[in-house]
């Protein structure tokens, strides 16, 4: 063998010679045209560039790809789809309430939140109108756009590289990422390309392959047969793969976090469960048994069992006529028959208000604060912004002589706390405060997010609670929006992201967070 002669083992040797005759090539491609797995190939490729025979270079695709819901889509049609084919079977001018019972006679699934977001895109499209709830056909012609629509839905059923998009469905593209039906995804490619020592030695004939031993045995001793071999060396220059870190999820640190900040300002810290009695939930809180909010499609209802039951008598009796009449808060109440029936059903809680008020009634008067810190859970279209399941914080501050500027400092004082350095207030209605107020905080890309809902309650809420001398400062905080702000997150359902590369970026920003709320 001449001195100038480079042996290589086999799979080493096709690498460098699909190189030559290529100008670039990258690993996958590369893989796919010597049918060798794509990792296995690294550690030759990692071998050649330290020989200096193979140059790497490095560049970020972006790909669409389809969410889980946008995997669910895929199988039944889109809801605007869907709703089309309704519209066309039936032949009729249904209301909107009707429609998920018109598909089911139909064989077609599509719930009421489903039929919201398909009548909004049919409208946008010009194929339907509604008025008064009544939904009717005008342009039939659009159907073409619609099944348009699933098509290019059906192209991204493998992951597509964003810049092989056409131009006129780039449109769809972005309002299916806006409703969470797909997702960008950025792949790191890795472009290899032969150096112009390989293409010398390769053109002069001196890279040649040969079988790779990894030890030698008895036998390739005695026979001389290792001489024509290539013994595999050891390179320990070249570093190993470095297993993930584990540690804890940026998220449950994050709760901890706003624990800790609750705490420091005097709160304690209630529980109470996630299957609540409508009284609860609804009732107590002074809302209307006939409340939108309090429909199928706002809230999830138990079927088995159905029902619960309250002991005190008494309380339902105090809330009964507050409903009916105001009883002897000084309101009218709401003016209808309250059925006690419909209080004890059993619902997945909406908000955590619920343990509020149960801590409102168990301690009655006095002066104390009370947070408490859990999930909630809402029949919501799962997209960037909104999701069925959520985290809230819940506190009340109960006292004497309090007033609407100690809620507004309170929650300055949480929202410094937080690290929220950019906040706003402006005036708000709900069923069970007053007054009440919003509070917004911004975010780089989102703009200004809600976070807080507060105000205080009123006596239709506290009196039949037991509170007589005191009045309670209330508020109800979005968690999981709030971690959007603070770590920079585009995307409510990149909190439960499975992926570790996202998990490591984001606890990055969360320990950025923390390192800076203990500078300032």
């Amino acid at each position: 063998m001449s001195n100038n002669e480079l042996v290589l083992p086999q799979e080493e040797f096709e690498i460098i010679k699909a190189l030559i005759s290529t100008q670039a090539v990258s690993v996958d491609d590369l893989s796919a045209k010597l049918g060798i797995d794509a990792n296995s190939l690294m550690r030759s490729i990692a071998e050649l560039e330290s020989m200096g025979l193979l140059k790497i270079d490095k560049k970020i695709r972006r790909y669409i790809e389809l969410t889980d819901e946008g995997k669910k889509y895929l199988e039944l049609g889109l809801p605007e789809v869907r709703l089309a084919r309704v519209l066309l079977s039936c032949n009729c001018k249904p209301s909107i309430n009707d429609i998920p019972n018109i598909a089911k006679g139909l064989n077609i699934n599509i719930s009421i939140t489903e039929v919201n977001y398909a009548v909004s895109a049919l409208t946008r499209l010009g194929m339907v109108r509604v008025a008064r709830g009544i939904i009717e056909i005008v342009n039939g012609d659009k159907l073409v756009e619609v099944s348009n629509r699933q098509a290019i839905l059906d192209a991204v059923r493998n992951p597509i590289a964003e810049d092989e998009i056409s131009q006129e469905h780039r449109s769809i593209i972005q309002e299916f990422m806006r409703r969470g039906i797909v997702k960008v995804r950025e792949r790191s490619i890795i472009i290899l390309s032969a150096t112009d020592k390989a293409q010398d030695l390769f053109m002069r004939g001196l890279i040649k392959s040969s079988t790779v031993i990894t030890a030698l045995t008895p036998e390739l001793i005695r026979s001389g047969t290792w001489r024509n071999m290539v013994i595999k060396r050891f390179d320990l220059s070249i570093p190993p793969p470095q297993a993930p870190i584990i540690t804890k999820h940026f998220f449950a640190e994050f709760l901890r976090f706003v624990k800790e900040v609750f705490v420091s300002l005097g709160f304690e810290e209630a529980y109470g469960p996630h299957v609540e009695l409508e009284f609860w939930n609804f009732d107590a809180l002074f809302q209307a048994q006939d409340h939108p909010a309090r429909e199928i499609h706002d809230t999830y209802f138990l079927k088995y069992p159905s029902s619960g039951k309250i002991l005190d008598n008494e309380l339902m009796n105090r809330v009964s006529q507050t409903h009916e009449n105001g009883w002897i808060t000084g309101s009218r109440g709401w003016g209808y028959k309250w059925d006690p029936n419909r209080a004890v059903r059993l619902v997945l809680r909406t908000q955590t208000t619920s343990v509020s008020v149960r801590t409102l009634y168990k301690r009655g008067d006095g002066e104390y604060r009370v947070f408490t810190i859990d999930r909630v859970f809402r029949p919501e279209v799962l997209d960037p912004k909104h999701s069925m399941e959520f985290h809230q914080a819940d506190g009340i501050v109960v006292g004497e002589n309090l007033s609407f500027k100690h809620l507004l400092g309170i929650l300055e004082a949480l929202a410094r706390g937080m690290g929220l350095r950019k906040v706003m207030f402006k005036p708000a209605y709900f069923p069970f405060t007053s007054p009440s107020a919003e509070g917004y905080a911004y975010h780089e890309k989102l703009g200004w997010i809600e976070f807080v809902g507060s105000g205080i309650f009123r006596p239709e809420v506290v009196m039949p609670l037991g509170i007589k001398r005191s009045r309670v400062l209330a508020f109800g905080m979005g968690l999981d929006r709030i971690a959007m702000v603070l770590m920079n997150i585009e995307d409510i359902r990149d909190l439960f992201s499975k992926d570790l590369s996202s998990i490591k970026n984001y606890w990055l920003n969360f320990s950025r967070f923390i390192n800076n709320i203990s500078k300032s």
